[in-house]
């Protein structure tokens, strides 16, 4: 079903009572009343580790000088597994003049009828789980990209937001850039020709993370049993707890997963529709330095929607010649639109539009600031509370949800994939131009960086097929590739299955 429709049908599911009863550990908690003229209480939930080595970190703490901003709302509850990040944070607050609750356990959040909303900014192995429970406690959410840890559990939390009527926006802050919406429907409605494809481009370079032999102590100030939740409690098989834990399965879903959402959700806001792919194959792996991680950190992913396809191109490696991860068209992160008579490079504050020649014919330029945006973004989740309009958010659950599926899938065919070399990948996807335009970037990309192809572990996935309507795969392999797009849960941490 198309992406309305299926938002439709939900709410239809929904009126004649087939979820059946799920059982919350929330007891009979509600929040109270919130109206167009009422100050938001929020926790924020998961502040992230602390001067974390090559990565930013701390999703949540960034988000607390956004939120202390906006005047129609106001953190009241901080919460992480980690008590030595939570009581920082807490200081930090303290210090801007805020007492605020500090819990370990987002259970007690969701117990208190002092908290109106709340930001989970946990690790994406909690996002289902957490946006389920605060729904149950009729509490609105705001969750952090990607919306989802697989797309069993994406399905369960826009079943659990329409379930309870809840405002459920999704942390993709460039779904309120001021300039996309004009930029995509000028190009939608001809601008420059047919749109014939569209690209993601996720260029970011990132150092390997290391080896390790033996498992990295947890800090006695981590409840680890939390921290994992609904993920199997193992030892801690890399070198640091924080942030690492994005290049392993069990609780990320790696680069594509991370920094791609952004971009590949701009995608397909470009395209215009709310569909899944029909189709989705995946070609990549984990070059450079040998490490321990487990997803890839060079892909290319292939979308076929049977109009327009969409195709993701993810680095991690710079070059070891001249320190450039490369560009296409110009462009090392954001969308490139290809259209019958040219094409646009966009990003969330400037579009620059090119002829067929690479002639630059026109410019599109905001004003409107980063942090701005991700304001912008806040205020409009806000707002929606305070009117209880789902319909007035730029990046409502289904929107999430439906980003989410392009890269769990690229990530499925990843898993399911065997090792090629060049010649081999390039006799499978011979019938398609731009995919092999793709790879051949891609194994230039990988010569720059000194990776001897015919050695390297590249994998070639499976061309995997999706039902638009289940929003399950079918055809060969469907039962390989639906058993990696849910997982086995550890009790009490266990997602319910609210549609099936």
């Amino acid at each position: 079903m198309a992406g309305l429709n299926r938002r439709d049908t939900l709410k239809s599911a929904l009126a004649g009572g087939v979820f059946g009863t799920v059982g919350s550990v929330l007891g009979a908690n509600r929040a109270r009343a919130v109206d167009a003229n009422s100050e938001i209480r929020l926790a924020i939930i998961g502040l992230g580790g602390i001067d974390v080595p090559t990565s930013v970190g701390g999703r949540g703490r960034q988000l607390i000088k956004a939120i202390e901003s906006l005047p129609q709302a106001r953190i009241v509850s901080l919460c992480d597994v980690d008590q030595s990040i939570l009581s920082h944070g807490v200081e930090l607050l303290k210090k801007a003049g805020h007492n605020v609750d500090a819990h370990t356990d987002l259970r007690r959040v969701f117990d208190d009828k002092n908290v109106d909303a709340v930001v989970v900014a946990t690790p994406n192995h909690w996002h289902a789980l957490a946006t389920i429970w605060a729904c149950q406690a009729n509490k609105d959410v705001y969750v952090e990209k990607p919306f989802s840890h697989n797309i069993w559990e994406g399905r369960q939390m826009v079943a659990a937001a329409r379930r309870h009527n809840r405002i459920v926006q999704v942390g993709t802050q460039s779904r309120s850039s001021t300039l996309l919406p004009e930029v995509f429907q000028s190009i939608r409605r001809g601008m420059i020709g047919e749109m014939r494809s569209v690209h993601a481009i996720v260029y970011r370079p990132r150092p390997g993370i290391g080896n390790i032999s033996t498992p990295t102590p947890v800090s006695s100030q981590l409840d680890y049993n939390l921290w994992c939740g609904p993920a199997e409690q193992k030892p801690v098989m890399r070198p640091q707890l924080h942030y690492q834990w994005h290049w392993f399965w069990e609780t990320g879903n790696g680069e594509i997963g991370n920094t791609g959402p952004h971009t590949i959700d701009l995608a397909r806001w470009a395209l215009g529709h709310q569909r899944v792919p029909k189709r989705v194959i995946s070609i990549g792996g984990r070059y450079g330095e040998p490490d321990c991680a487990q997803t890839a950190n060079t892909q290319v992913v292939i979308m076929d929607f049977d109009d327009v396809p969409l195709i993701c191109e993810v680095r991690n490696l710079g070059s070891s010649k001249d320190g450039s991860i490369g560009k296409y068209r110009d462009s090392s992160r954001g969308v490139v639109i290809g259209c019958e008579g040219g094409y646009c490079v966009a990003e969330a504050s400037a579009a620059t539009v090119y002829d067929r020649d690479g002639k630059k014919t026109r410019e599109f330029q905001s004003k409107q600031s980063g942090s701005k945006m991700l304001e912008d973004h806040l205020t409009n989740f806000l707002s929606a509370i305070q009117n209880r309009d789902s319909n007035s958010l730029k990046a409502e659950a289904i929107e999430g949800h439906l980003s989410a599926i392009c890269f769990h899938a690229a990530n499925v065919s990843h898993r399911l994939g065997t090792t090629a070399d060049p010649d081999q990948i390039r006799a499978t996807i011979h019938e398609n131009p731009l995919a092999l335009d793709a790879c051949q970037r891609f194994f230039e990309h990988l010569k720059e960086n000194e990776i001897n192809l015919q050695d390297a572990t590249t994998m070639l996935g499976p061309t995997l097929e999706l039902d638009p309507e289940r929003e399950e795969f079918v055809g060969k392999l469907a039962k390989q590739a639906n058993a990696l797009s849910r997982r086995t849960y550890r009790e009490p941490f266990v997602v319910p299955e609210l549609i099936n």
